[in-house]
């Protein structure tokens, strides 16, 4: 399989003209979190302070859900079960690719390696032409894109492609989306091949949509 460019991938997914959209959210789930900690003295035990996380979380994934149902958001959406089914996560899907939201301290750093992110990162292999992955350039699942913010204070926001091996945090990860001018720019230089690179990315869309149509539309 020919290797796509991630950033290209990205853009194609989740269009830079969307992108504005993720800091207002992030921003107005922050302040709604806040203030219902400060308005629920329950909330500010020291025990509900170490879960603040929890309700930044509920807040975030409401703001994309709505999002997506007001067609703000031109993707759709879906609640999955952890691989422990212990819960449910957003997860929202443009044409072909799922993102995921996840709270980081460490913008550099993928998230802790559950087994669902696990499983959802080894679709990125046919990404990239890498030695350790030479004999597994085929889909195997929809690609996987991150998007981060962090962590109890809101510093950060990036999409990222995550690297298949989890060490070595993400392959690919945008400027920070929070400092996005309203006017947008394409990052970085255009690509050398243009027509080479686009060929790449409608082969590998090609490929997925193949792999949907194989398992049934998933």
């Amino acid at each position: 399989m020919n290797t796509v460019d991630p950033c290209q991938f990205v853009d194609d997914q989740f269009p830079v003209q969307f992108r504005p959209l993720i800091a207002t959210t992030l921003k107005t789930a922050y302040k709604t979190a806040g203030r219902l900690v400060a308005d629920e003295p329950f909330l500010q035990t020291p025990t509900a302070e170490w879960n603040k996380g929890r309700i930044v979380s509920w807040a975030v994934d409401y703001g994309f859900f709505k999002l997506v149902e007001t067609g703000a958001l031109p993707f759709d959406c879906s609640w999955e079960y952890f691989a422990k089914p212990t819960g449910r996560y957003l997860a929202l899907r443009p044409s072909h690719s799922v993102v995921t939201i996840s709270q980081i301290a460490d913008p550099t750093q993928q998230p802790r390696n559950v087994v669902f992110r696990a499983i959802a990162r080894i679709s990125n292999t046919p990404f990239f032409d890498l030695p350790e992955f030479q004999d597994e350039g085929k889909i195997d699942g929809l690609p996987h894109i991150l998007l981060t913010h962090g962590h109890q204070d809101l510093r950060f926001s990036h999409l990222c492609i995550p690297d298949p091996l989890h060490h070595r945090g993400f392959r690919y990860r945008t400027r920070n989306l929070l400092n996005m001018p309203h006017e947008i720019e394409p990052e970085g230089p255009p690509p050398e091949d243009t027509d080479t690179d686009f060929e790449n990315l409608n082969l590998l869309k090609e490929d997925i949509a193949k792999w949907r149509r194989d398992h049934g539309g998933e």
